[in-house]
This record gives structure tokens, sequence and C-alpha cells, in this order.
């Protein structure tokens, strides 16, 4: 054994060909935190001395090959002053280089995941030799960051800069074929002839049938483009990726100048400008906020997992209700491998629910991501009945009839009573209370809410809604299988709304009252869209239904009178009484026509101003700030509350719900981030200046006390 240690060994194996092995104890994956480094940089130094060595291979001793650097430790890092950070930075990438000076041949053996570092780790070896079922990739801008440890120095010496901007800016896994094409991947083998490959490719290094250093050099050395070449390449990528990226997102276009800047230098002179951009996007509240998403994401991940340990298997569903939200439902089942039936009460219902599962399969069959037979397969996975009696043997069922409690009571024991002993019961409902829906229920400690977002194939978020008499072990099922349909489940606690819709609705209300003080609906989408939502409330409605929301907000007012109930006719009420109903028949707070995919596209409606007059004051100013600052302050409340209510369980998971769900502004980390971020003691003094609009504006006692205590939502 030439080293050992608890994440890294180096033994040699046979003519002068070490293998050094990743293999972090006491964890699943291995990753880059401080210990690894360490361990790598004596490794290194043991290697350097030992004149056995001829050729080295490095492998992994866990089915992935490295996912990353530890980002718990680095987010610790990153609050320490600039100069620290990027010194911090330049001891670990002096780590890699000496690895990458080794006076002998290196290959890596990718055997799985190689993310972030994981690849960087690849990229500092001569050669790359993966399994065929390994995935590659730089995905730090999705963490408001860019690769640090050589990423952006060694990738587009080896691949070329048009490859290399595209592989950092895009952030995406790759698979070893692609890899292999851009040449990333030097060889690529079925995983059982890795390790041999890999030795053998070494071997040949070492006679010389291969030469090494002349593989090496280029990564030494600058960039080969000339003034022109590299204008092309860099800059026109540069204003393509700040398109496509945003004003929000600076990391994909801090990594092209990062590269283009680096592309004139040797290697040490490149690591530095890295090394700088790095810090200066490090320090950012952006990756504050997107790292802490990914941490708080992964705190799901061990939640559900934890979940699934006490949850039935569910072999097979039913969803009640098709339709596009029943359709979807069945699509996402059946595509994600659990058979499921679909019940309606008309062949019309069934055939729009088909309808729309084929039209997903249909998708992705024309994008190449499936073949015709792979569509068939999921397809026969659905099996649609007009009766109860296919339902007998599912072990779950999704309600999804109407919104309407008396309709879902009737269906929901109509179902009941054709279930087995020990089937789930759910309901995708969006605002009803559980408990109130489980009354007619024989066994409501096997009911609870499942709430799908629409469209369902797209939104990641699951809600799973505990009534009063709901069982753990049903709330354990459902989460298993809503993590079985690659979705995130949030488990919340019964009220009207849950959590996602509950605290939408104040946000509506904010823009209901905006609209009657005389502001212009299209300076408030252009506005909140800027904030960062993907769309503005008026188009949101219009997307999510004028008759839907107007039914929403009444249970949402129903159950929280003291500041849900409007007291004035709202523009809502107006599209509304006018079958204005958005999207779906073309005309809502804008008309609607199909472009040239038959996509609905909006269009300012003229019509619109001259129908709201009626309950709007006479048009007038509002500035940006305003306009944020009453959207936003009802929505943060509502969060504060439902955390205060204990709807929600930690902080962290109100804001992944309104991220997942609502699509919240991710770089802004979620509402109660927002107000942390802003201050709490500020952010109630900006609600303060305006609580004459109502309940909604006027924080809660226990937030004042938060402010006036120095306490926050969370630690870092």
């Amino acid at each position: 054994m030439i080293y050992e240690g608890q994440a890294i060994t180096v033994k040699l194996l046979e003519e002068g060909i070490a293998e050094l092995q990743f293999n972090l104890q006491g964890e699943s994956v291995n990753k880059f935190n401080k210990q690894t480094l360490l361990e790598l940089q004596q490794s290194v130094v043991e290697l350097k001395a030992n004149s056995a060595v001829k050729g080295l291979v490095v492998t992994s001793g866990k089915d992935v090959f490295i996912v990353g650097a530890d980002i718990g430790e680095f987010l610790d890092n990153f609050s320490l002053p600039e100069e620290e950070l990027m010194e911090l930075n330049l001891q670990a990438n002096a780590i890699f280089s000496a690895f990458e000076d080794l006076p002998f041949p290196t290959v890596i053996a990718v055997n799985g995941i190689a993310l972030g570092g994981g690849m960087e780790m690849c990229l500092a070896g001569d050669y790359r030799v993966m399994a065929d079922t390994a995935r590659v990739g730089l995905p730090e801008v999705k963490l408001g960051i860019y690769p640090g440890f050589g990423g952006t120095v060694r990738l587009p010496r080896l691949v070329g800069a048009d490859n290399a901007i595209e592989w950092i800016c895009a952030g995406k896994e790759h698979d070893a074929e692609s890899a292999r094409k851009v040449g990333v991947a030097d060889v690529v083998v079925p995983l059982d002839k890795l390790h041999d490959t890999a030795v053998n490719l070494a071997k040949r290094c070492v006679s010389g049938e291969l030469d090494y250093l002349a593989k090496r050099q280029p990564k030494y050395e600058k960039l080969k483009l000339n003034n022109i070449e590299s204008m092309m390449a860099f800059e026109t990528s540069k204003a393509y990726v700040a398109s496509q990226a945003g004003p929000n997102y600076p990391a994909p276009v801090e990594a092209i100048k990062a590269m283009q800047k680096a592309s004139t230098k040797g290697r040490d002179e490149a690591l530095k400008i890295e090394a700088k951009g790095f810090v200066k996007m490090a320090k950012t509240s952006v990756a504050k906020n997107l790292i802490n998403l990914f941490l708080h994401d992964q705190a799901l991940k061990k939640q559900a997992k934890d979940y699934q340990e006490k949850a039935a298997k569910v072999t097979k569903a039913g969803v009640l209700g098709a339709g596009i939200m029943g359709g979807g439902i069945a699509y996402q089942s059946a595509y994600k491998g659990t058979p499921i039936v679909m019940k309606d009460i008309n062949q019309q219902g069934l055939d729009l629910g088909l309808q729309e599962a084929a039209k997903l399969l249909v998708r992705r069959v024309d994008k190449g991501r499936m073949s015709a037979a792979g569509m068939a397969e999921v397809l026969n996975r659905i099996v649609p009945v007009l009766s109860y009696g296919e339902l007998n043997n599912v072990d779950l069922v999704v309600e999804a009839v109407v919104e309407n409690l008396s309709i879902k009571h009737k269906a929901l024991a109509e179902v009941e009573g054709q279930l087995a002993e020990n089937a789930v019961l759910t309901s995708n409902t969006s605002t009803i209370s559980i408990t109130e829906l489980a009354k007619p229920l024989k066994h409501p400690e096997r009911f609870c809410g499942m709430h799908f977002f629409n469209p369902v194939h797209m939104m990641p978020l699951v809600e799973v809604i505990r009534g009063e008499k709901t069982s753990e072990e049903t709330v354990a099922t459902v989460v298993a299988y809503a993590k079985s349909l690659g979705k995130t489940p949030i488990v919340v606690n019964d009220c009207p709304g849950f959590l996602v819709n509950r605290i939408l609705f104040p946000y509506f209300g904010g823009f209901a009252l905006l609209l009657r003080d005389g502001a212009d609906l299209v300076q408030i989408d252009k506005v909140m869209e800027r904030f960062g939502w993907p769309m503005g409330p008026a188009y949101l409605l219009d997307v999510v239904g004028i008759d839907t929301a107007a039914h929403a907000e009444k249970v949402m007012a129903d159950g929280f009178p003291d500041r849900m109930k409007r007291d004035f006719k709202s523009a809502l009420d107006v599209l509304f009484a006018e079958k204005r109903y958005g999207q779906k028949n073309g005309l809502g707070f804008y008309r609607y026509e199909p472009d040239k995919r038959g996509k609905p596209k909006k269009k300012v409606d003229a019509d619109v101003q001259a129908l709201l007059k009626e309950v709007t004051q006479p048009s007038r100013e509002f500035t940006e700030e305003e306009i944020i600052a009453r959207m936003m302050i009802p929505l943060c409340l509502e969060t504060v509350r439902c955390l205060e209510d204990n709807i929600v369980a930690s902080a962290h998971e109100a804001d992944m719900g309104l991220i997942y769900g609502v699509g919240f502004p991710p770089f802004r980390g979620g509402a109660l981030r927002y107000i942390q971020d802003m201050g709490i003691a500020e952010f109630c003094a900006l609600a303060d200046q305006y609580a004459e609009l109502g309940p909604l504006y006027q924080p809660t006692a226990k937030l004042r006390e938060m402010a006036k205590n120095g306490q926050l939502f969370f630690d870092n």
C-alpha cells in the first residue's frame, strides 16, 4: 500500500501501474470535502516520490465516481473575506495541478456520475475511460457559481472554446457517448471492462505506444485561437448566453468572461483568472440562495427517503376523473412505470385523458427521447374504465374530479366502497380542507390530500396534506408514490389552500388592490417578471383560469375572512362575469391567439381597460418599488403565518414549496429568505408603510418579536 486514508487509498497493481481509489468512508458517495482534498494532496506527494510507479489509474470504490464538492463546506467558505477565499481556492487548484504534473501517465476510470469537482478531477488526468453508463458535467452555474477547480481552464483546451462554453454555461449532465464525441472521454466501454481497459491504456503509455506528454501539453498552453476566432467564440456566446440566462443569473456570462481572459495565458495564470471570477460569483446573494436551495432540496429528499421506509408499496394506482389533470396524472404514473386505472363517468372524459397522455408521449417521440414502441408500452399501462370494478385491486387512488365539495364527497364515498381493505385514497383538491373531505369516509385514516400542480408533467411539487385522522403510514405511502413519479413531495397540515395556494391568494389579493387603486395590469406584470417571476400576476391568473381562480378565491375568503375576504368588486369578478376565463377560452386579462406552433400567445386587449373602468380608480403611476412591495408583502406574510400555524414544518420547506409550486424566483431563495435578506425589522417597517391597506399587510406579533430579538428563519 502506497497510501491509505479515510477517503483515498493508493496501491501498486502490476508492472509499475498504481491505482488511486476514491472511497470516502462513512458516506454513500465520493465528494471533495476538506478531508478528500487533503488526502489527494498527500497521495500525490507519495506517488511522486515512489520510483516504482510508472503509471496511475484513478478509480472509485462506490457506484458513482465523484459527485462534486461538499456544498455545505463550500457555503461556509463563501462567507470568508475575498482574499481568504481566493487563497483557499488557489490552494485547492495547486493540488489538481500537482496531480496533473505527475511524472508518469494518469488514466481516469469513470464508473458513474462525475459532476462539478468530480469532472474537474477527470480533466486533470491525461486520459479518461468512461463506462457506458457514466454521466459527467459541470453544473456549477445552477448554483450561481462556475467551475473553480480548473474546469474553465482545462475544458476549453481539451474540447475547444465552443464546446466548453456550451457545457459550462448550460450546466447539463452528459452521457458517456456525448462526452466521447466532443473529446471529454477518450474511450467508452461497458462497466465490466472499465478497470482492465484503464490499466491497459496506462500500460500502453508506459511502453511508449501512446505519447501522454503530448496529450497533456495543450492544457499547459494558451488556447489555440487567433483574435478573430476568439472574438467569434466568446463575444457571440456572451450575447446569446446573457439572453438565455437573464440578468438575475450572472454566472454563465462570468464563466465566458473568465475563459476569454484566460485564453491568452498558460495554465497557472489562467487558474488565477478563474479563481478571481469564482470568488466574485461566490460572494453574490444569488450563489448563497441557490446553494441553500440545493441543500434544502437534499434535505427534502432525505425526508422522503425516511418516509419511504414506512410506506406500503404501490404497484398499481388509480385516478378518478380523467380530463387534462387526470390524464396528466395517468401519464406521469405510467411513464414512470406504475400502471394506472383511469376512471371517468363518460367516454368523452376518458378520451380527453388519453389524448392528454398521448400528446405528451408524442412530444417525447418527436424529440427523439422515446421510441414508438416505448410510447405504446407507456400507453398500455393506462387502463381507461367507466365503472369502479377495475379499482378493486389498486393500492392507491387519486381523486381528481371537479373542485366542488358535494361532488367530491359523493365521488370519494363511492370509490372508497370499491377499494381493497388497505388501499389508500387521496384527493387532488387544490383548496378544500382534507378533514372536511374525509367526513363521509369510513376510513379517514387511509385518506389524505395529494395536490399536483398543473401541468403535472412539468411541475415538480406535490403537496401531501395530512387530515385530522390521516395515519402516518398513509402519509408515508403517498410520499413514496409521489417520489416514484419523479416529484418532490412536501408534507403539510390541513387548512384551506394548504401551503402553496394559501400563500398565492394573498399575492393575488395584492394584485386586486393595485388594480383597484389605478395601477396598469401590463406594468404590474412587467415589473414582477423583472423581479424574477416566470409570469406576472395577470398572466398567471389567465393560465390558472379566471373561473378556477374565482372559485378558489371564494374558498380562501371563507377560510380566512379577516384578511382574504374583499369588501370591493374586483377585476377578477368583472372578467368572471364577462366569461373571460383566460387562456382556456382565449380571453382573460389578455386575449390569446395561436402562434405558428399552435401555442397561445398573449396580446394586450384594449377591451379589458374599458371593462375594468367600473371597478378601478383613475389610472395613476406606481413606482417599481411600490408595485413590488404591494405584491410581495401579502405573500411573504402569509408564508410567515403558515410557518407559525404549523401548516409546514420548517422555513426551508415553506420556501421550497413556493419555488417548486408557483415558480417563486429561485435566485431570491424563497419568501422567508427574501424577508431575512431584507432584514426582518426592515421588512416589518416596509409592511407598516402599507398597513392602511388592511390585514394582508400587517405583520404578525411573532414576526415583530423576531425582529425585536434579532431572530432568524435560517442560520446562514
